[in-house]
């Protein structure tokens, strides 16, 4: 990928996670990275409908996956879409927990692990400096 699509992907995500909000800003020292929502192996392109930023917690936990299981109903769902998909319908977020609104959402959050302890910490620290 050429720096314009790197620099354009993380602009349009105002510098934060798309899927766990966590803060570039905040963070420095965290590498966030451009993440394919569809991998290469899926036959997923580097044009930026198809890329996304991410804090390394979540890229790293998403992989290659396209889906995973809602632990409400247990059905194979896709998962959260950032390109399109509206982060509001499927999540809400109280205190640095993250709770998904829908099965995607549910998917994406058990997938993604979105609320293990030390990223709740982390979220929690944004909303702090944000008040």
């Amino acid at each position: 990928m050429d720096r314009q699509t790197l620099d354009y992907v993380r602009r349009r995500a105002g510098e934060r996670c798309e899927y766990c909000g966590l803060s570039q800003a905040q963070f420095p020292s965290l590498r966030f990275h451009t993440e394919h929502i569809r991998a290469r192996q899926h036959q997923g392109s580097d044009a930026p409908d198809n890329l996304c930023l991410a804090c390394p917690f979540c890229n790293l936990q998403k992989g290659t996956n396209q889906s995973a299981y809602d632990p409400t109903s247990g059905q194979l769902v896709r998962l959260f879409n950032p390109r399109t998909d509206i982060w509001q319908e499927h999540f809400r977020s109280e205190q640095g927990l993250i709770t998904g609104l829908t099965p995607e959402g549910r998917s994406t959050v058990a997938l993604l692990q979105m609320n293990r302890t030390q990223l709740i910490r982390l979220r929690q620290t944004v909303v702090n400096a944000e008040t």
